[in-house]
């Protein structure tokens, strides 16, 4: 792993991008020089990886984004070589670590996207993609992951007050046990996107604990019993065969 060459510290266009330290996985050696080279130029600070193993020694020592040197994005390309990046996507989000993860692809297929989606990635891109479109896309994700971080979750008119472990439907409070507030944070931290089965347990009771499916469906249709049907709402959904999510406000 390195730092792109010519990397934008202390340059002006550093500061354009208030210098998000992000970093690119990718195994071609000619795209990673390329994306290294076009980031920068716009302000990031660049790191490269080019296998999953890698990847993913960073991320779960660096990726929490919140202090000097920490990792506050990825570009992470689907294949690589050893773990490819649907697996470094899931392992890192049951391992609790939430950085954006932003996904590479040559596969376009509506399945493919999904199943992305379902093990945590933010955003997608299929090859060939611009490199206006990259920038401005991971722009997004650090602007979405930023709104995340700055206190209370609001998903609508669902807040949950993080310090006071307090759920609020409008001006409701909802009285949910600690487990129910777990599963609520990991859905409001990723409105609109699906997320496995297996990776939402991970994150709820952790990566090597004994849960079974159907105990999750249970927390579940609790949260709706609690959040939803009182208010003649369906915000939180379940998709068949893939996972959960909490439906996003248009």
């Amino acid at each position: 792993m390195s730092d792109a060459p010519g990397g934008p510290e202390g340059d002006g266009r550093a500061r354009r991008s208030g210098g998000h330290r992000v970093l690119v996985v990718e195994d071609d050696e000619e795209l990673l020089s390329a994306l290294a080279r076009h980031l920068g130029e716009e302000g990031f600070v660049v790191e490269l990886a080019r296998d999953g193993e890698e990847a993913l020694d960073v991320l779960l020592r660096r990726g929490r984004g919140t202090r000097p040197g920490d990792i506050e994005a990825v570009v992470l390309d689907l294949l690589l070589p050893g773990l490819n990046g649907l697996e470094v996507c899931y392992r890192l989000r049951a391992a609790g670590c939430w950085v954006p993860v932003l996904m590479a692809t040559a596969f376009g297929e509506i399945e493919d996207r999904v199943q992305g989606f379902a093990d945590g990635a933010d955003d997608y891109l299929v090859k060939p993609f611009s490199l206006v479109e990259l920038v401005a896309r991971l722009r997004a994700v650090l602007r979405r992951a930023a709104g995340r971080e700055d206190g209370d979750l609001e998903v609508g008119d669902l807040r949950l007050e993080l310090a006071g472990h307090q759920a609020w439907r409008g001006s409701c409070p909802v009285e949910l046990t600690r487990r129910e507030l777990a599963v609520l944070q990991v859905l409001m931290r990723r409105p609109g996107i699906v997320l496995s089965r297996h990776a939402l347990m991970a994150a709820v009771w952790g990566r090597d604990a004994t849960v079974s499916e159907n105990l999750l469906e249970q927390y579940i249709a609790r949260l709706r019993r609690k959040l939803d049907v009182p208010f003649g709402r369906s915000d939180i959904e379940t998709l068949p065969r893939v996972g959960y999510r909490i439906r996003s406000p248009r």
